[in-house]
């Protein structure tokens, strides 16, 4: 649960702007979305494996 203690008299736009920014370090949405659907460890691997290319591949061309 995310608290967030409010002082008094602060604007409510900008303790919705922290409660907003501090609900996506979290990462709670972003682990839903991964979680909404199975990817067998295979796929993962690949897509990991490919990033990491794509990565090193960049790296080498700034050079």
């Amino acid at each position: 649960m995310i608290i967030m203690p409010i002082k008094e008299g602060e604007n409510i736009e900008r303790a919705l702007k922290k409660f907003k920014r501090k609900y996506e370090k979290t990462g709670v949405l972003k682990e839903l979305r991964r979680r909404q659907y199975f990817t067998k460890p295979s796929v993962v691997n690949r897509v990991n494996r490919l990033r990491a290319i794509y990565v090193e591949q960049t790296y080498r061309d700034e050079d």
